[in-house]
């Protein structure tokens, strides 16, 4: 495992979906407090040596018609119509606070048809610290995108979550391996204050 540095001035800290409706339900191998309160914590000390803080969300228009619905075998299961009035707001423990850059997405990745790329480029980003609810899904989607965008990322794995632990694992084990570094809070805190 090689070593990492963070320079916070083109580093940004991407955090996906860590909003009401996503968080209520249960993952694996992370309990959702657990990430919500490790990210707080990453997000207050990227704020604190000048970092970029991005909190993406997924979210739909009130008619849902902006909603991805296409045929598959194994649908999501949900309902939009169905959620509760807070579902896309991002928890308060994370913010957004002053500076913070807030991406509505409307599939599973934050670069397709979003400003995302656009933010990052303008503020001199080169890498990303990226984590998230799900890790196979939203995590994954953005982070095959920012791969391809050319930006470095470190996956902080202890931040992440999924439906299963084996799907988490697979998403950190297979792909993240391959395009980033695999770290911890701890670690990417280490770097930080280096």
């Amino acid at each position: 495992m090689n070593s990492i540095s963070i320079d916070p001035l083109t580093t940004a800290l991407v955090i996906i979906d860590l909003q009401h409706g996503i968080v209520s339900r249960n993952f694996a191998p992370h309990a959702s407090a657990d990430i919500v309160a490790r990210a707080s914590r990453l997000a207050t000390r990227f704020r604190e040596v000048g970092g970029t803080v991005v909190l993406v969300r997924v979210t739909f228009q009130p008619d849902f018609k902006d909603f991805l619905n296409l045929p598959c075998d194994a649908p999501a299961g949900f309902n939009p119509s169905a959620f509760p009035a807070n579902w896309a707001d991002i928890v308060p423990e994370l913010g957004p606070k002053t500076g913070d850059i807030v991406i509505t997405k409307r599939q599973w990745g934050a670069f397709h048809g979003t400003e995302l790329d656009l933010q990052l480029r303008r503020r001199g980003v080169k890498t990303i610290v990226i984590g998230g609810i799900s890790t196979n899904i939203g995590v994954e989607s953005t982070a095959r995108s920012a791969y391809e965008h050319g930006y470095a990322q470190i996956f902080v794995e202890d931040i992440m979550a999924s439906h299963s632990t084996e799907a988490h694992e697979f998403a950190v084990k297979n792909i993240f391996v391959r395009i980033g570094n695999v770290r911890t809070t701890e670690q990417v805190m280490t770097a930080l204050a280096t």
